[in-house]
This record gives structure tokens, sequence and C-alpha cells, in this order.
């Protein structure tokens, strides 16, 4: 259904099932897929690609450009995947010759308010309450959940299964599996709630606990405690995805909650 009040560029691929409601602006060089409804006073500019059965709420803007001072108006891109909810006067901005594109995966909600900066890379099943902030270049892992008015410094990553408490600053990395609270923030316990919801067994469950006991629980520094986790815990999925993600953290991670 188009909606005569609305402006759509001639040159925009949309499917023919898209909903665009009144004054809606859809610029040049923006793809949409099957199924997807755009509200009221929505803007959708140059760059963006979004999926199927998305739904995209009053007052959002996808696709403008970057609030990077570096940006010299480079062709990029927005790629928000399938089933994916924009709540009311969320930003997505463009990526910058750093990466090319922002990302929003499959199956997430953005509640009212958030902001997506240039060069993010957002995974699937993500929730981001209301007015939560993500600054450049942030990665937002699978199944993560960021309650609201958290703010994300930039190259900041948040791993998956992971859930931050609401109006936290994250300032350094959060391995997957756990929550954080606190101001700074800090480790706050394993997210064993999330993790029986999405089918993790108590064993794996428990695997994960010990892993953490070593790097937050033990007084050791985090180099000591993965050389330590490495020779006295039985390698599985989880203790080599936490691995790995200290491992590719130049930002280091976030502290225990006991730590100062």
């Amino acid at each position: 259904m188009r909606q005569p009040l609305a402006y759509i560029h001639p040159d925009a691929k949309i499917a023919p099932s898209v909903v665009i409601e009144p004054f809606v602006t859809i610029d040049k060089n923006v793809e949409i897929g099957e199924g997807t409804r755009i509200g009221p006073n929505v803007t959708i500019l140059e760059g963006s690609r979004i999926g199927k059965n998305c739904t995209i709420f009053p007052g959002a803007v996808v696709g403008a450009i970057p609030q990077d001072l570096k940006f010299k108006g480079e062709d990029s891109l927005v790629v928000i995947g399938d089933n994916t909810t924009l709540r009311e006067c969320v930003t997505v901005n463009r990526g910058t010759a750093a990466k090319g594109k922002t990302v929003i995966g499959n199956n997430c909600l953005l509640m009212a308010y958030c902001h997506v900066a240039h060069d993010c890379v957002v995974g699937n099943h993500v929730i981001m309450s209301n007015a939560t902030q993500l600054a450049g270049e942030v990665e937002v892992d699978d199944f993560a959940i960021l309650s609201g008015g958290i703010l994300v410094h930039q190259f900041t990553r948040i791993g998956a299964h992971v859930m931050i408490q609401g109006g936290s600053r994250v300032t350094k990395d959060v391995p997957p599996f756990i929550t954080a609270g606190r101001d700074p923030l800090s480790y706050a316990g394993i997210n064993s709630i999330g993790l029986r919801r999405r089918g993790y067994s108590n064993e794996q469950i428990r695997d994960i606990q010990d892993v953490y006991r070593y790097i937050f629980l033990s007084g050791m520094n985090t180099s000591n405690a993965v050389e330590r986790i490495m020779a006295e815990l039985p390698a599985t999925k989880e203790r080599d995805e936490i691995l790995l993600f200290i491992k590719n953290s130049p930002r280091g991670i976030l502290k225990g909650y006991f730590e100062k």
C-alpha cells in the first residue's frame, strides 16, 4: 500500500507488499523487503537496505550520514535484517570508510529513542531498551539485552547472551553469558535465566560459571586466569568462546564485582 502523501524516490526498490504510511520520505538507493511496514513520518535515506517483515515506527530515521567528522561523503550502507522492529524516533546512521556499513541483524527490537552510530554491528535477537545509545563501531553479539539509557563507548564489544543494567556506561568489553551492572560497570554473575530460556543445560551453565570464577572471583589478573583456565578446565564450546572473546579484546574486559 502506497500513501499519496509519502515521497518515494523513483529509483527506490520497494517490494509490492510493503506498507508505507503518510508523510514518509524514502530516498534513492533504498531497498525494502516484503512485508515491511513503514509508519508515519519515517525518513529512510540513501544507502538503506531493510529486510522482510520489519516494522518501523513514527519518527525513525534510517541511513542518515554519520556523525563523524572523518566522513567525506563516501558511499556506505545501513543493512537491517528480517523481522526487526525500530520503535519511535530510533536513529541508525550509515557506515564510513572504516567498515562501509552499519548492520542490524534479524529479529531485533530497538525501543524508542535508541541510536546506532556509524559502522556498528548488531547481531540477531538483540534487544535495546529505550534511549540506549551506541557510539561508532560498537559490536553487540546475538541475544544481548541492553536495558534503558545505556551509553556504549566507541569500539566496545558486548558479547552474546549478555544482559546489562539500565543506565550503565559501557567503556570496556563485556564478555558473553554474563550480567553486568553498578558504576563503574562490573561483572554481576551469569545470565542463567536467559541461558535456560535459550536451551542451555545446567551442565553448560555450570561450566560457564567455572570459567568466570577464575576470571572474576579468584583474585588473579585476566592473563593469569586465562592460563589457569586453559590448564585446569576441560575444553568446551562455551569455555573457548569466552577465551577467544578475551583474546580478541584490545580494550580489555570489565572488572569483577569486588575489584577496585
